[in-house]
């Protein structure tokens, strides 16, 4: 009988683990995710830079990718912001989020990017 108490107690144990360590996986799965859709938007506004060959783009196409950048049914982020700062010959892009699961306080990740044209 103790036997069985044992093996049970060693069985839920390990059930514990293997559903904590699944939980951590798919955090992380999301997280990368995120990261891969900021670059990806990011280089999607280097490429228009790129194509029109100036980092001063009109105002409506930068104001559409912000939209963009936070629109979650248009593949952008969850409370996305997008920004492009320009300086002298650089264009700063910057793409910030918060995780649906994150408290409002927690700092927001974000992927920043350098553009200069020659």
């Amino acid at each position: 009988m103790i036997e069985v108490l044992v093996s049970t107690l060693l069985i839920s144990v390990g059930l514990v683990g293997v559903v904590s360590l699944q939980a951590r996986a798919v955090q992380i799965s999301v997280s990368a995710e995120d990261q891969l859709r900021a670059s990806l938007l990011a280089n999607e506004l280097a490429a228009q830079m790129w194509t029109a060959r100036t980092i001063t783009l009109p105002s409506a196409v930068t104001d559409a990718w912000v939209a963009r950048v936070a629109d979650t049914t248009a593949a952008g982020l969850p409370n996305g912001l997008g920004t492009v700062a320009v300086s002298g010959g650089t264009a700063r892009i910057t793409v910030a989020w918060r995780p649906v699961t994150a408290p409002a306080t927690q700092a927001r990740h974000q992927f920043v990017t350098d553009v200069t044209l020659p």
